[in-house]
C-alpha cells in the first residue's frame, strides 16, 4: 500500500500548471428557428474549462481569449462547439426530445438536488462482468459481491431496495432469487450503458418512492444523431480467466424513425486471486436489446424498449448454490409531448413489464449427495409513470403526477433428502418449502414538484409525495400463518415524503442545502421470507408481515468550485433513521431444516427504533494542461444502529480513488489506484468480521490508428495484490470459500472496437 501511495504522491508533484492570458468576451445566443433568447445554456472554454451561463436575454460573458473553443450545451438545443468572437449572435438548433434522463446538468431548473452524472470514458477500455463494476470507482459505493455474477451497488450506508435503482428514468426488473443472485444490475448490457444519474438522498419525489437515493442507468441514444446507418464491432478478452466479450450494435435514423440494436456475448471463466486460488466464478451470457424511436411531429416522441438477458452455467463462489439459468425480458414504451400551450411545457407516459426466470440448484457442492435442492423462481414487475410539466412564468416550473409498480414473487424449494445422519434412505424424501408463498407488493405513488428560481443565481425546490401501498401472500405456509395468529391479511400502508433544498450558482461556484423525508416500505424478503438463508451467517430468517416502513430524514450540504486549473468539491450530509428494519435472533422461532444444527434458533425481521449515518465525500481535480489531468475522490461513512448499540452493519469503509490521465487526439493513459481503509466498524448481530486495508494500481491505454478503430489495453491489479472488500462475503454455508471471496488479481486485457 505505501508503494501506491508513494506513487500518488510522485504522479501529483509531477502536476504542472500553466496559465493564459485572456479578456472577457460577450455574445447572445438565440433559436434559430424561433429567434428568441435562449436563457440558462452553459458556454464552456474548452481550454480553460472556465464557464458562464446565458442570462433571460441570451446574453453571456466570459472569460477567454478571441478565437477560443467554446462548448455550448443546454438541455433543448444540440451541443455546438465554434471558435468564439466578440459580440457574436450565435444560433443553436432545437435538439429532438429524450425520454430516459432525470438530470440535465445545464439548467438550475432541472437540476435535481445533490445530483451527479457518471460518465467516465476511460472505463470502457475494460469489460466489466455486469453494470455493477460500472460503481466500483464512484465516490460513496461499494460493491455487495455474493459472486463474480451477482452484484450490486450500495451508497454509503444505504443497500438493495434502500436504493431506488432503475433503468432510463423509470423501468426495474427485480430480482426472483431471494439470495439476490440476480439484481437489476445482471439484467442488461453494461457497454449499453450511456452514463449513470445519481440522486444522492431523498432530494426529489418525482422518481418513485426514495429512501436512501436513486440510481438511474441510461442507455445510450442516438436520436440526437444525424440521419445515416451506424454500427460497431466489438471485442475484448482477459487473461485472468480466459474472459471473451463480444458485442454487435446497429442504427438506423432517419427525421421520423430511429431503430437502435445492440447485442453482447460473454464468456468468463474462473479467476485466480492475488494467492493464486482459483475462484468459482465462470458464467456464459447472451443479451440483445431493441430500442425504436418515432417522431410523429417536431414535439412529439414514442420510444419503444425490448430487452433480454439469458445466462447460463452460472457458478457463485459466495452462495450455497449456483445457476443453471438466469433469463429475463423487458419491454416498455414512453411517450413525450413538449410545448403543449404557453403554460404547459410537456406530458409524458410510461410503461413497462419485466420478467424473470431464475434457477437455483446444489448440483456439484459436497451436500448434493445427501440433498438434491432445485429452487426455480420467478419475479414480474410492472407499472409506468405519468407527468406533467407547468412553467406559470419563465421562473417557476412544478412537476405533477402518478407512477406505479406493481411486484409479484413465485417459487418453492424441492429437496429431495437421500441420506440422513450418515443413513441412506431406500427411496429419497421429498419436501417442497414455500419460498415467496405467491408474494405481492403494490406501489402507487402521487408527487408534486416545484422549482422556483428566486433570484438570478438561486433556485429554490419543494415537493411532496404519498405513497399508496398495499402487500400480501395467495399460498402462505402453515407454520407462517400460525406464526401470525393463523391468517395473515393484506396490509396497507399511505407512506408520506417531502423535499426541500437551495442551490446557488455564479462564476464557477455552487452551493446546495437540502432536506428530506423519504420512506421505504418493507420488502418482500423482510416480510414473507420463511426459514430461508439470505444472509452471511447461517441462521434462517423469518419475515414480518407487520413490519412499519422505515424513514430517513436527510440533510446535507455541498460546495463545489470550478477554478479553471483546480475544480473542488465537498459535501457532508447526516441521516437519522427511524423504524429502520434489522434481524434479530428469536429464541421463540427453533430452526426449521437441520433443526439440532446450531444456531438452533431462527432470525427475525423487526424494526430498530432509532438508526443514523454521517460523512463526508470530497474531490480534488486538477486541469494541468489542455492534455494532462489529476483526479481524485474521496468518501467516508459513519453508520450506529442506536438499538443495538452497534454500528450498522455492511458499511464501505474510506476509500479514496486517485487518477492521472492524458488524453491526445489519437491516443490516451491513464493511471489510476483506489486506497480503501480497513472497515474495524463492524455488527457483531449480522456476524461481521473486519476487513483489511488494500490498494490497487491500474493501467489503461487506448489508440485510435485509424477514424472508427479504437483498440484498447490495460493491466488490472498491476501488483497482484489479494485483497477482497469489505461487501465481498461468502455465505457460512455455501461450501465455498467460507468467509472471504477475494477479487482477482494481476489480468491483462485487450479491447477493439470498430465504428462505422
Amino acid at each position: 500500500m505505501k508503494k501506491i501511495v508513494l506513487l500518488n504522491i510522485l504522479a501529483f508533484m509531477i502536476v504542472g500548471f500553466t496559465y493564459a492570458q485572456s479578456t472577457k468576451i460577450s455574445g447572445k445566443l438565440i433559436d434559430n428557428k424561433l429567434n428568441t433568447p435562449i436563457e440558462f445554456a452553459t458556454i464552456k472554454d474548452l481550454k480553460s474549462h472556465k464557464y458562464t451561463v446565458s442570462n433571460a436575454n441570451g446574453e453571456f460573458t466570459i472569460e477567454a481569449n478571441e478565437g477560443a473553443e467554446v462548448e455550448i450545451t443546454h438541455m433543448s438545443y444540440k451541443t455546438l462547439v465554434l471558435k468564439l468572437s466578440n459580440m457574436q449572435s450565435i444560433g443553436l438548433e432545437a435538439a429532438q426530445i429524450q425520454l430516459n434522463e432525470i438530470i440535465v446538468s445545464s439548467n438550475p431548473l432541472e437540476d435535481i438536488s445533490h445530483s451527479e452524472i457518471i460518465n467516465d470514458q476511460i472505463n470502457r477500455i475494460t469489460q466489466p462482468r455486469n453494470v455493477s463494476d460500472l460503481f466500483k470507482d464512484i465516490k460513496g459505493f461499494g460493491i455487495s459481491k455474493r459472486g463474480a455474477y451477482a452484484s450490486e451497488p450500495v451508497f454509503r450506508s444505504f443497500k438493495y431496495e434502500q436504493l431506488n435503482v432503475q433503468y432510463d428514468g423509470g423501468m426495474k426488473i427485480l430480482n426472483a432469487c431471494p439470495n439476490r443472485m440476480d439484481p437489476i444490475t445482471t439484467h442488461m448490457i453494461p457497454e449499453e450503458v450511456e452514463k449513470i444519474e445519481i440522486v444522492k438522498g431523498p432530494f426529489t419525489v418525482r422518481f418513485g418512492e426514495n429512501f436512501g437515493g436513486i440510481v438511474n442507468i441510461v442507455t445510450k441514444s442516438k436520436a440526437d444523431f444525424n440521419e445515416g446507418f451506424y454500427g460497431s464491432l466489438k471485442s475484448g478478452y482477459e487473461s485472468n480467466g480466459n474472459n471473451f466479450v463480444n458485442g454487435i450494435s446497429f442504427t438506423f435514423i432517419d427525421k421520423k424513425v430511429d431503430i437502435n440494436v445492440n447485442s453482447s456475448f460473454r464468456n468468463y471463466g474462473d479467476y485466480k486471486d492475488g494467492n493464486g486460488t482459483v475462484v468459482p466464478s465462470s458464467f456464459n451470457s447472451a443479451d440483445y436489446s431493441v430500442n425504436v424511436g418515432i417522431n410523429p411531429t417536431e414535439n412529439q416522441r414514442i420510444k419503444l424498449t425490448w430487452r433480454q438477458s439469458f445466462a447460463y452455467d452460472i457458478l457463485h463462489a459466495g452462495l450455497p448454490m449456483d445457476s443453471p439459468y438466469d433469463n429475463s425480458l423487458l419491454g416498455g414504451i414512453d411517450y413525450k409531448i413538449e410545448n403543449i400551450a404557453t403554460k404547459v411545457e410537456s406530458f409524458m407516459v410510461k410503461a413497462f413489464y419485466a420478467y424473470v426466470d431464475h434457477l437455483m440448484t446444489n448440483e456439484g457442492r459436497p451436500n448434493f449427495k445427501m440433498v438434491e435442492a432445485s429452487s426455480p423462481v420467478q419475479s414480474w414487475t410492472y407499472g409506468g409513470k405519468t407527468e406533467l410539466v407547468l412553467r406559470p412564468s419563465q421562473n417557476i416550473r412544478i412537476y405533477t403526477g402518478v407512477d406505479a409498480n406493481f411486484i409479484d414473487r413465485k417459487g418453492d424449494r424441492t429437496r429431495v433428502v437421500k441420506m440422513m445422519n450418515g443413513m441412506v434412505f431406500p427411496t429419497p424424501k421429498t419436501f417442497v418449502d414455500k419460498i415467496w408463498q405467491d408474494a405481492n407488493l403494490n406501489d402507487i405513488g402521487v408527487f408534486g414538484e416545484g422549482k422556483f428560481k428566486v433570484a438570478s443565481n438561486l433556485t429554490l425546490t419543494a415537493g411532496v409525495r404519498a405513497d399508496f401501498i398495499t402487500s400480501g401472500i395467495d399460498d402462505p405456509a402453515a407454520d407462517f400463518e400460525a406464526l401470525y395468529g393463523g391468517e395473515i391479511e393484506d396490509q396497507n400502508e399511505v407512506n408520506i415524503s417531502a423535499n426541500t433544498s437551495l442551490k446557488y450558482q455564479k462564476n464557477g461556484l455552487q452551493a446546495q442545502l437540502a432536506l428530506g423525508r423519504g420512506t421505504r416500505t418493507a420488502s418482500m424478503i423482510e416480510r414473507y421470507i420463511n426459514h430461508f438463508n439470505v444472509n452471511v451467517d447461517a441462521y434462517e430468517y423469518v419475515g414480518n408481515p407487520f413490519l412499519k416502513p422505515e424513514v430517513n430524514n436527510q440533510i446535507e450540504l455541498s460546495v463545489a468550485k470550478n477554478m479553471g486549473v483546480f475544480e473542488l468539491g465537498a459535501s457532508v450530509f447526516y441521516s437519522y433513521m427511524q423504524n429502520y428494519i434489522a434481524a434479530v435472533v428469536n429464541p421463540d422461532i427453533p430452526r426449521k431444516f437441520m433443526p439440532t444444527t446450531p444456531p438452533v434458533f431462527a432470525k427475525q425481521y423487526v424494526n430498530v427504533d432509532k438508526a443514523m449515518q454521517t460523512g463526508f465525500e470530497f474531490t480534488f481535480n486538477i486541469k494541468a494542461t489542455e492534455n494532462l489531468k489529476f483526479t481524485s475522490d474521496y468518501a467516508y461513512t459513519w453508520a450506529q444502529n442506536y438499538d443495538f448499540d452497534e454500528p450498522l452493519a455492511q458499511i464501505p469503509p474510506f476509500m479514496a480513488v486517485l487518477g492521472l490521465e492524458f488524453n491526445q487526439n489519437k491516443y490516451f493513459l491513464a493511471l489510476k489506484s483506489r486506497i480503501v481503509a480497513a472497515q474495524t466498524r463492524v455488527s457483531q448481530s449480522f456476524m461481521e468480521v473486519e476487513s483489511p486495508s488494500f490498494a490497487t494500481l491500474d493501467f489503461k491505454v487506448g489508440y485510435e490508428p485509424v477514424y472508427g478503430l479504437s483498440i484498447g489495453a490495460s493491466v488490472l491489479n498491476i501488483l497482484d495484490t489479494a485483497y477482497y472488500e469489505h461487501l465481498n462475503f461468502a455465505y457460512n454455508n455455501s461450501n465455498s470459500l467460507s468467509g472471504s471471496i477475494y477479487e482477482p488479481g494481476r489480468n491483462f486485457a485487450v479491447f477493439v472496437q470498430y465504428n462505422f
